[in-house]
C-alpha cells in the first residue's frame, strides 16, 4: 500500500498556543465554512484561523471579567464554531470545560450540569426559553449564555443568574482587551490541571464523568496529527456530534493544528449532498455512516446490473496496483462520487468494521484508516499506519502511548491495558470507579497505573492490535466457554438482508442453558411483500447459512426479529444494555 505524500504537523505545546501560532501561519485561511441560519438570516460563513484566535481571547477574557474564568462551563450545542470557541475559551482560560450531548433529554442535561458543578451554560438557539425556565433547578449556575437570540430566567428567583448572549460576552471580553486586560495570556498553564468533564456516551447504560488534563487532550491531538496523512491541504466534512471526543480530538483539535479546513455539516439528512458540494478529500467517520454509504453503493450498482462488471474491473485494478499502476479513479469514477469524487482517504473508529468493507473501498480507491480509542484516553490509542495498514486490525499505538494484552499465559486473547499521557486523571467524584479502572499489582510495580479499556483482544508479531469483543458483552456458556458477540454480529453484517444485528446470551426456557440469541433488524426493502413470518423464516435460513461456517459452539440457536432500528446514542453506538 503506497503511503500519501504530506507535509509534517507542528508539535502541540498546548491549546492556547496552538491556537495562537495557527492564526499566525494560517491567518484569513478558512478553518470553518458553514451555513447560519437565524430566523429569516440566511448566509454562508467562512470562519477564518484569526478569527477562532480573536473570539476565544475574548471569550477566556470574558470569563475572568465574570469572575469565572477557574470555573466549570457546560456546552450544549451541535457542531458549530461557537461551540469550538466556547471550548477552547475556557480551557486556554484556566477553567473546565463540559462538553453535554444536545440530543438527551432536559432531566439528563440537568443532572451532568449539577454533577459537574457549572458556574455557566451556553447552549444553542433550540435551547432557549427551556435551560433557562428550570434554572432553580441548576443553583451553582452563575450565567445563562444562548449562542442566537437573547432568553430570560424567571424574576422571582433568590438568587436570580444572568442571561447575556454569546455576542455580548464577545464584546465584554473584547472591551476588557482594549482596557489591557490580559489574564487569558498572563493565565499560567498547568498541563496536570483537569480542563475538561466528559460524559461518558452510556452505552451499557452508564454514565461517569471522564477528568481530562490539558496533556491528555494535547497529546491525543498531537497523536492525531502524527497518525494521519493530513495536513494544510485537506479539506474535510464534519460529520460527527462534536461533544463527542472523538470527533472534537481527532477531527477539531488537529484540524486547528494542521490548518486544514473544515465543512460543518448541516444536517444528517443531507450529508451526502454536503460532499458533493464542498468536495471533501478526507473524513473522519464511524462504522455505521461508513456502512450505510458502502450499502448504498452496492445496492445502486445492483439496480444498474452491474455487479459482475463491477467485481471484474475490481480484480484487474487491485492487480495493477500490486505492479504501480493506478487507475481507480478511471474504473470507479461514478463511485466515488457519491462522497464528492476526491475523498482519499477516511479515519474510521468508534466500533469494528468488517475488513471486506476496507478491502473494497480500498479497491474503489479509498484508503479506510481504521484506528481504535476510548474517551478515558481522549480518545486516540491506536490508528493504522500511513502506507501499511492491516485490514481488520486497528493499528499500531499512537506517538507516545503504550499497549499491552493483561491476559492468563494458556489464554490467547486478554484486557486491552493502556499507559501514556492521554489516559484520563479519573471519573469525577467517582473515587471508587476510578479506583477499579487501572490496574494494581502489589507483586510487579510496572503493572500498576494502567487503564483497563474494558476491550478484549491481541497484539500480533508486527505489533498490530486486534479487538475480538468488550468484556462486559461476553457470553459464557453452560460449558465454559466464552463467546464475543461481536464476532458473530460481523459475520451477520455480511448478510444483504440484514440491516443491524446485536448478539446476546439468554437462558433457553425448554433446557435452562444459555442460548446464543440474535437480535435481527431486516432490510424491509430486500424483502417486501413477504409477511412476518415468511421474513422471519429467510432470516432463519440466513443465519443457519452462517452458523455452518462456525464452530458449534458459536451457533446462533434462536432469532428475534426488531422491527424498528436499534436505539444508538448519538455516536452511533447501539445501545447494547436495552436489548436483553
Amino acid at each position: 500500500m503506497k503511503p500519501f505524500k504530506f507535509d509534517p504537523p507542528r508539535e502541540i505545546k498546548d491549546l492556547r498556543n496552538m491556537v495562537q501560532t495557527s492564526a499566525a501561519f494560517f491567518g484569513d485561511k478558512d478553518l470553518y465554512v458553514y451555513k447560519y441560519v437565524y430566523k429569516e438570516d440566511k448566509q454562508k460563513i467562512h470562519y477564518s484561523y484569526n478569527r477562532l484566535r480573536d473570539e476565544t481571547e475574548q471569550f477566556g477574557t470574558a470569563l475572568n471579567v465574570l469572575g469565572i474564568d477557574d470555573g466549570h462551563v457546560a456546552v450544549i450545542s451541535h457542531t458549530a464554531a461557537r461551540f469550538t470557541v466556547t471550548y477552547l475559551g475556557t480551557v486556554n482560560a484556566g477553567g473546565v470545560i463540559v462538553p453535554l450531548d444536545p440530543d438527551i433529554g432536559h432531566d439528563e442535561l440537568i443532572k451532568f450540569i449539577n454533577h459537574a458543578e457549572c458556574s455557566a451554560v451556553v447552549f444553542a438557539e433550540e435551547f432557549n426559553g427551556i435551560l433557562t425556565k428550570r434554572a432553580a433547578e441548576m443553583p451553582r449556575v452563575k450565567y445563562y449564555i444562548p449562542m442566537k437570540g437573547d432568553d430570560s430566567v424567571d424574576e422571582s428567583l433568590e438568587n436570580k443568574p444572568v442571561v447575556m448572549t454569546f455576542d455580548e460576552v464577545l464584546a465584554l471580553g473584547n472591551q476588557a482587551l482594549n482596557e489591557h486586560n490580559n489574564s487569558y495570556y498572563l493565565h499560567p498553564i498547568d498541563e496536570n490541571k483537569m480542563c475538561a468533564i466528559i460524559f461518558t456516551s452510556g452505552t451499557t447504560g452508564t454514565s461517569k464523568g471522564v477528568m481530562l488534563s490539558e496533556k491528555n487532550l494535547a497529546t491525543a491531538a498531537w497523536a492525531s496529527c502524527r497518525a494521519v496523512p493530513y495536513d494544510s491541504k485537506t479539506r474535510l466534512v464534519s460529520v460527527l456530534p462534536q461533544h463527542h471526543t472523538y470527533e472534537m480530538t481527532c477531527s477539531h483539535l488537529a484540524v486547528i493544528n494542521l490548518g486544514a479546513s473544515e465543512y460543518i455539516n448541516d444536517s444528517l439528512k443531507y450529508t451526502i449532498r454536503n460532499f458533493q458540494n464542498y468536495k471533501p478529500n478526507a473524513l473522519v467517520l464511524v462504522p455505521l455512516f461508513v456502512e450505510t454509504v458502502y450499502k448504498k453503493i452496492w445496492d445502486e450498482i445492483r439496480k444498474k446490473g452491474m455487479e459482475k462488471k463491477v467485481r471484474t474491473l475490481m480484480k484487474v485494478s487491485d492487480a495493477l496496483l500490486k505492479i504501480g499502476i493506478d487507475l481507480r479513479q478511471k474504473f470507479f469514477g461514478q463511485i466515488l462520487a457519491a462522497m464528492g469524487g476526491e475523498v482519499k482517504s477516511i479515519i474510521c473508529g468508534g466500533a469494528p468494521i468488517s475488513p471486506k468493507i476496507l478491502e473494497d473501498f480500498y479497491s474503489f480507491g479509498i484508503v479506510i484508516f481504521e484506528g481504535y480509542g476510548i474517551t478515558e484516553c481522549a480518545p486516540l490509542v491506536a490508528c493504522n499506519p500511513n502506507g501499511a495498514a492491516k485490514f481488520g486490525s486497528v493499528g499500531k499505538p499512537v506517538y507516545g502511548e503504550r499497549v499491552r494484552i493483561d491476559k492468563d499465559p494458556i489464554e490467547d486473547f486478554g484486557e486491552i491495558v493502556v499507559k501514556g499521557d492521554n489516559v484520563m486523571l479519573g471519573y469525577y467524584k467517582d473515587e471508587k470507579s476510578t479506583k477499579s479502572a487501572f490496574t494494581h499489582d502489589m507483586k510487579n510495580f510496572e503493572n500498576n497505573g494502567w487503564f483497563k479499556t474494558g476491550d478484549i483482544g491481541y497484539i500480533d508479531n508486527d505489533g498490530y492490535i486486534y479487538i475480538t469483543g468488550r468484556k462486559k458483552n461476553v457470553i459464557i456458556l453452560s460449558n465454559g466457554k466464552n463467546v464475543f458477540p461481536e464476532e458473530l454480529e460481523e459475520h451477520l453484517s455480511h448478510c444483504e438482508l440484514i440491516k443491524e444485528s446485536v448478539v446476546i446470551g439468554r437462558k433457553s426456557e425448554a433446557t435452562g442453558e444459555v442460548a446464543i440469541t440474535a437480535l435481527i433488524h431486516p432490510d424491509y426493502e430486500k424483502l417486501e411483500g413477504k409477511s412476518d413470518n415468511e421474513v422471519l423464516a429467510t432470516i432463519k435460513d440466513a443465519v443457519n447459512e452462517i452458523n455452518r461456517s462456525l464452530p458449534a459452539f458459536k451457533h446462533m440457536s434462536e432469532v428475534e426479529i426488531m422491527k424498528e432500528e436499534f436505539e444508538k446514542t448519538t455516536s452511533k453506538k447501539i445501545k447494547r444494555y436495552l436489548y436483553k
